[in-house]
């Protein structure tokens, strides 16, 4: 009798194997993103343009329901150069509960009883499991108008209000030079006039490092490869595409750090004023210094983090001891919008704030423990906190986006923070009154209706 071989039973159970992996009807997961196009360019815009009514109406319907979405400018208070501030609680509460209601009840009994309002739930990406880079229209076109470079998606397209977003363009102002304001002359600085506007006030490599941040470079959704998001062929995207005007647009983006696809956090485009005081950088913050932040942005995060698809689509691979540092020395001198109410040390002036103002800042120091992370005169604390909002609600799938823990984020600065709406990392606080509740009952501090206004009016005092 003769006996089967080892070698052989083991072959077969590897084809086996093989065989059955490479018939499965679901793709092994990745971290990578597929680097050969399954489908031709055509058809994949085809594809992607006939689904493209769909996601917005989705998106559209999520906002919807969780915002009041109506403009509600507060009289006599805007942005530096005369942007309207939205006023109100926009977050909408389930049917038949108060905000005191929520402030008497435990995390737990808000979990179980599925209370916690659905604007307080992490916001996704209007398309999560594509993401990307996606731009406001009044960028887009303000772009292509100077530049010739066209930033719309055939995809997607950018949903929220303009109501809810920073004013375009925002102003720039130096800590070099504060005597002269704002110098941005109401216009966007793009390659086309950044030289005119610049030369004469900034040094040589501060006007170079400003060169490097408005000129295009190619990022994963903007460049010549056929997986592109663009129709025709692109030169790419720059810093300043997001970061308009050395602040922000409310461009969103998804993290590079995170895998799979529906943890991703969506990302509100943070401002770059002010940037010289921070220490903490990158979508987690682990990147410690802004010149680290510069390069890891054009060589990974450009790319959703994926070094294969970076060297795919044209990775720009900046010069440390020149390039780089010439690019953070002119972050480094973006400076947060005046404060005339505060004094040197970041505190109000009790001969030029109101009464209301004052109570603010008492409750801010006080009750509202604020300051325990943002601590004057800048008002942050330079660190990271896990708020723990899933204490809250629980796990669940919203559009794409698998809504659970964030883990620590970092403790923004709320110098000039009514310019820089929305809120949080995400973006899902539409205004300051949404995020004064959403920290009242995340931080369970009991503040009352009085308490809350006042607070409010010292943040727009910042």
């Amino acid at each position: 009798m003769h006996r089967m071989p080892y070698f052989p039973v083991c072959l077969f159970s590897f084809c086996s194997l093989a065989f059955s992996v490479a018939h499965s009807s679901e793709p092994a997961a990745s971290s990578y993103a597929p680097v050969i196009a399954k489908e031709t360019f055509e058809r994949t815009v085809e594809r992607m343009s006939r689904e493209k009514p769909r996601i917005l109406a989705r998106h559209k319907s999520l906002l919807d329901e969780r915002y009041d979405l109506s403009s509600k400018p507060i009289s006599g208070v805007t942005m530096s150069r005369g942007k309207s501030v939205q006023s109100g609680i926009r977050v909408k509460l389930p049917q038949g509960v108060s905000w005191e209601t929520l402030e008497k009840m435990t995390p737990k009994q808000i979990r179980e009883r599925g209370l916690w309002p659905k604007g307080f739930l992490p916001l996704p990406h209007p398309n999560h499991s594509e993401g990307g880079m996606l731009f406001p229209k009044f960028h887009i076109d303000e772009i292509k108008k100077q530049e010739g470079r066209d930033l719309t998606r055939y995809d997607l397209d950018f949903v929220m209000p303009d109501d809810f977003l920073p004013e375009f363009p925002p102003a720039i102002y130096f800590t070099t030079r504060p005597d002269l304001g704002d110098v941005s002359q109401g216009k966007v600085v793009t390659f086309k006039n950044y030289y005119k506007l610049f030369n004469g006030i900034l040094n040589p490599k501060q006007l170079e490092g400003l060169r490097l941040l408005v000129s295009a470079t190619p990022q994963q959704q903007f460049n010549a490869t056929d997986d592109r998001r663009s129709v025709a062929p692109h030169r790419g995207v720059t810093c300043f595409d997001c970061h308009v005007n050395g602040h922000t647009n409310a461009a969103t983006h998804l993290v590079g750090d995170i895998r799979p696809q529906e943890f991703r956090h969506r990302i509100d485009t943070p401002s770059l004023r002010g940037v010289n005081i921070q220490r903490l950088f990158g979508s987690q913050r682990a990147i410690k210094t802004v010149e680290d932040f510069t390069e890891f942005e054009q060589r990974a995060a450009y790319f959703d983090g994926d070094p294969v698809i970076a060297v795919k689509k044209g990775v720009n691979v900046l010069e440390r001891a020149s390039q780089v540092h010439a690019m953070a020395e002119f972050q480094a001198i973006l400076d947060f919008p005046p404060a005339p109410k505060l004094d040197l040390f970041g505190r109000l002036d009790p001969e030029l704030a109101t009464k209301q103002e004052l109570r603010g800042e008492a409750i801010f120091h006080g009750k509202g423990r604020c300051a325990s992370c943002h601590a004057p005169p800048y008002y942050t604390d330079n660190s990271m906190h896990n708020l723990r909002a899933e204490r809250f609600f629980k796990e669940q799938m919203i559009n794409g986006r698998k809504a659970s823990a964030d883990g620590p984020i970092k403790t923004f600065v709320l110098r000039g923070i009514k310019e820089s709406p929305p809120y949080l990392h995400d973006g899902r606080l539409l205004t300051l009154e949404d995020t004064v509740e959403f920290f009242n009952l995340v931080l369970q501090t009991q503040l009352n209706k009085e308490e809350k206004r006042d607070l409010v009016a010292f943040l727009r005092t910042l």
